[in-house]
């Protein structure tokens, strides 16, 4: 009962038609996510990801299924979303349920959060790798691999409890391991031709260069900021010639509110060292024509800039001078 909702997946998804092919792996997973307050406060939070797309958002107030894209339904009616609904609600109240009334023997200790991810990658049309895994306050218990659970290292006893109640039910583990190699793939396929155009969009980035605080007597901070591409991958690195250079740090990859990305690559250098660096960007939008941004020409723009203002405040100043006369 307590994992229903695979099942129903199982029987929902498969019949999904195929789309056309793809040329890299893309994943989906279902993320749950319960926080265990005390014994009667709990609070779940589930979504579904594809790779790092979030498309699916479960509403706990009206325990329905949001629509993050518009294509987020693939191509399943509304029937089968409102069924699908009703066996998640069910879901998550059972095996709320089973941990409630488990907790001694599989070693949680309130308060404590349980994260749940299940789901594939396709490598292509034919060929998918299927993963379901559990976790305790953000550390690895268990794994279904090769139709066999596995406790994590790090799990401990806890993690062999788990597995040893969890090899107890074959029709969860049957159940769980239909899904992840036959329902998944169909349901992300599905995804992929719905999604077409807003997966297949490029956006080319934009760069510039500038300074940071300085890190020290003589030594500057040089920044690389590269924003409004699509999709996510990029490569930004700080090269002299043909050489990455070591010590080069990178932002996290950050969303903009348009949908875009941003990144952040610094290098911190002796001010004589500065010489001869540039910034190289390669996105999928670019073809083979990267954006590549040289510290000389970043130096000569902030003379120019500092010479036009300096003549300007000149100018300025001659007017002034010219007024107070007459």
């Amino acid at each position: 009962m307590a994992f229903l909702l695979l099942g129903f997946l199982v029987a929902l998804f498969l019949g999904a038609d195929n789309t056309d092919g793809f040329d890299r792996p893309i994943s989906f997973q279902l993320i749950k996510i319960a926080s265990f307050y005390n014994h009667s406060w709990v609070q779940n939070l589930g979504s579904g990801w594809l790779d790092e797309l979030e498309t699916h958002r479960w509403e706990m107030n009206s325990s329905t299924i949001k629509y993050v894209k518009p294509w987020s339904r693939g191509n399943f009616s509304n029937k089968q979303f409102a069924d699908m609904e009703r066996h998640i609600h069910l879901y998550l109240v059972t095996s709320t349920r089973v941990i409630q009334k488990n907790v001694n023997m599989f070693q949680y200790e309130y308060p404590f959060e349980i994260q749940v991810s299940i789901g594939c990658e396709l490598q292509s049309e034919a060929t998918s790798v299927g993963f379901a895994r559990k976790a305790y306050q953000g550390t690895d218990l268990l794994s279904l691999e090769n139709n066999s659970w596995l406790p994590s290292p790090q799990g401990g006893s806890r993690a062999q409890n788990l597995c040893r109640y969890f090899d107890l039910n074959k029709t969860f583990k049957e159940t769980i391991q239909k899904f992840i190699s036959d329902t998944c793939p169909h349901f992300v396929l599905g995804l992929l031709e719905a999604g077409k155009e807003e997966l297949q969009r490029q956006l080319k980035p934009e760069a510039w260069l500038s300074s940071g605080s300085s890190p020290g007597p003589g030594r500057l901070l040089l920044v690389c900021r590269v924003s409004g591409f699509y999709p996510k991958p990029v490569l930004v690195m700080w090269m002299r010639g043909n050489q990455e250079q070591p010590g080069t740090e990178r932002s996290d990859v950050l969303p903009n509110a348009d949908g875009t990305w941003y990144l952040r690559v610094t290098l911190e250098v002796t001010a004589g060292e500065a010489a001869g660096l540039s910034c190289r960007v390669q996105h999928s939008s670019l073809g083979d024509q990267d954006i590549i941004l040289h510290w000389e020409h970043q130096n000569s723009i902030v003379f120019i800039l500092l010479a036009v203002i300096l003549v300007l405040a000149l100018l300025a100043g001659l007017v002034f001078w010219l007024r107070k006369l007459w």
